[in-house]
């Protein structure tokens, strides 16, 4: 597999227009390729994480030199702040979504279930310590490590939306759609992403779906992505020239070397 970090960043491109004025919950008003969408912070976060896994760099200062580098990208104040300070800061006991959307490059890289939530809480920690802020870190990197070991949709529904989120265990995508909102923590965002995907009949209609939610489209969809990409093992090719086309060229690096350790390892999986 290719672009494997791209199947996060181009949901959080395609969902960026519709995530503040622009929300919407008609799925057949989603362009996923209007010609201003843009990476958010949600992408520099998760090329972030995965330069520090790949390189067994420190995971705070990599998100720290990455993130201060484009700080035009949406940041959130909480987040913003423990950036701009003057040396690393403790972490801050969030339990916003920004742990899911930035761990994806776990579940892609891990060969056992116990590296993968590992590697997810390691992503977590610098910033986002509380439990829920680490069980979406892990339970969103699950996801995608069993969709790439091949595990089918009923398992990653049991082993991770049941196990994880047990009070949303049983709901469908139509029952929560009416009611849902804008909403930044891991509870309401994992696993609204998690049903998206269980849902969803291939990648573009999983980012569809998330960002049609009416919620926090980007993050939503960024979380969600990724899901889909390990599972269904396609994306369309103009998503994935419209994410090249607009990322800076570290992050195509990145991009690249992660593929390159994934498929050399798949031979431990």
């Amino acid at each position: 597999m290719k672009n494997l970090l791209l199947s996060a960043a181009i949901g959080d491109i395609g969902g960026e227009p519709y995530e503040f004025g622009g929300r919407t919950k008609d799925y057949h008003s989603v362009n996923l390729l209007l010609p201003e969408n843009t990476y958010t912070d949600d992408t520099v976060c998760t090329f972030a994480c995965a330069d520090a896994l790949l390189h067994n760099l420190d995971m705070a200062k990599s998100l720290r030199i990455r993130c201060r580098a484009d700080m035009g990208r949406g940041f959130g104040g909480m987040f913003a702040r423990w950036l701009i300070a003057k040396e690393i800061q403790p972490p801050y006991n969030s339990f916003g979504n920004g742990s899911g959307m930035r761990v994806s490059a776990a579940g892609f890289m891990a060969k056992t279930k116990e590296e993968c939530i590992e590697m997810a809480t390691r992503t977590a920690l610098p910033t986002h310590n509380h439990p829920e802020g680490i069980k979406g870190a892990v339970a969103t990197a699950l996801a995608i490590y069993y969709g790439m070991n091949g595990k089918d949709k009923d398992f990653i529904r049991t082993h991770v939306l049941d196990e994880y989120y047990p009070n949303w265990s049983g709901l469908t995508y139509e029952g929560i759609k009416p009611g849902y909102g804008f909403d930044e923590t891991c509870q309401q965002t994992i696993p609204a992403a998690l049903i998206c995907f269980l849902e969803s009949k291939d990648y573009a209609d999983c980012l569809k779906l998330a960002i049609s939610l009416g919620g926090d489209a980007d993050t939503l969809a960024a979380i969600a992505g990724p899901m889909a990409y390990a599972f269904y093992r396609e994306i369309p090719e103009e998503l994935i020239a419209n994410a090249k086309a607009k990322l800076p060229e570290w992050m195509l690096e990145i991009n690249e070397e992660l593929d390159l350790y994934v498929n050399q390892n798949k031979l431990d999986r």
